[in-house]
């Protein structure tokens, strides 16, 4: 009877084990799975965090980069605004010395004796159609008053400058020669050229009419004289005034022979530039058929042109 019960109890304990042992596995089970879960979950944290501190580190570099540029920028733009202040500067205090320096060399003729010319032509109006008759020696300075559609100008004349080129314009302004006739070529930074009779007979006499050169003594600066010379001893009637600093003309063998002072200067720069350059380079008059033309081919093609109505010299007999 006890071993049925011993029996009894060892059978009914191994059950009791056995039970005991098929509730555990799911839950290991289930633990196993919720660590691996945790572990996972802690790997992918880790990843986002590392992805994470990459984006902010690439956004700081990206912010660093845009600051680095905007600042290089900003300054470049500084200095651009500075240099472009210092040139501006600069060229309005070299403008206000050359016209002050114009200004000065006028005012210094116009108080100058001025003389008399010498060897002077019995008929101004013979001179106008005959080169040959146009002896007179200028006076050693002189002022010559321009009126044009533009307004009045005075020119000073220093027959020391350039002696030959000084009494040739005397002649020409005397016998009449700048009497309506055409600023025919104006561009605008360099200068406004001048000299072409409106009769065609009077160009066809003066144009083999040619004077030997002068040394050049002064320089082509702003509101500076000289006659237009196309080579050695080619100048004739034309002449042309600086709007600026054209010194390298000196070289060329330009001869500046008068000045304008500042106020007669304003009134030159007004006159009309809207042609520029002469034909075939730009659009303004052909200068052959402005010497075989004259005034027709001028009025009827470029009925904007400033004219010179008339000069006259305002000192010197």
């Amino acid at each position: 009877m006890n071993h049925v019960r011993t029996w009894t109890l060892l059978l009914t304990c191994s059950l009791l084990t056995a039970g005991c042992g098929k509730a555990a596995t799911p839950a290991k089970a289930a633990a196993v799975k919720v660590g691996e879960a945790a572990e996972k979950a802690g790997e992918a944290a880790k990843v986002g965090a590392t992805e994470a501190t990459d984006r902010a580190k690439a956004a700081a570099a990206a912010a660093q980069k845009v600051a680095l540029v905007a600042k290089d920028e900003a300054m470049k733009t500084a200095k651009v605004a500075a240099d472009g202040a210092e040139a501006t500067a600069r060229a309005a205090k070299a403008g206000a010395e050359k016209t002050a320096e114009a200004a000065k060399a006028a005012a210094a003729g116009a108080a100058a004796p001025a003389g008399e010319a010498a060897n002077v032509p019995a008929d101004w109006t013979a001179v106008l159609k005959d080169p040959s008759k146009a002896t007179a020696t200028a006076p050693a300075v002189f002022r010559v008053k321009f009126t044009t559609t533009k307004g009045d100008f005075v020119m000073t004349a220093h027959r020391d400058w350039a002696p030959k080129g000084v009494d040739r314009f005397y002649n020409l302004v005397k016998a009449g020669f700048y009497t309506d006739i055409g600023f025919f070529r104006n561009i605008g930074g360099f200068m406004v050229q001048f000299g072409i009779h409106g009769d065609p007979a009077i160009n066809s006499a003066w144009k083999p009419a040619r004077i030997d050169d002068d040394p050049v003594k002064q320089s082509n600066k702003l509101g500076y004289v000289t006659f237009a010379t196309s080579g050695k001893d080619s100048r004739t009637t034309q002449i042309f005034i600086s709007y600026k600093d054209n010194s390298f003309l000196d070289r060329m063998g330009f001869t500046p022979f008068a000045i304008i002072d500042a106020e007669g200067m304003a009134v030159v720069d007004t006159l009309y530039k809207g042609y520029g350059e002469g034909a075939p380079r730009g659009k303004g008059p052909d200068q052959g058929r402005l010497q075989s033309e004259g005034n027709t081919y001028l009025k009827a093609e470029f009925p904007l042109m400033d004219f010179c109505k008339s000069a006259t010299v305002l000192d010197g007999k």
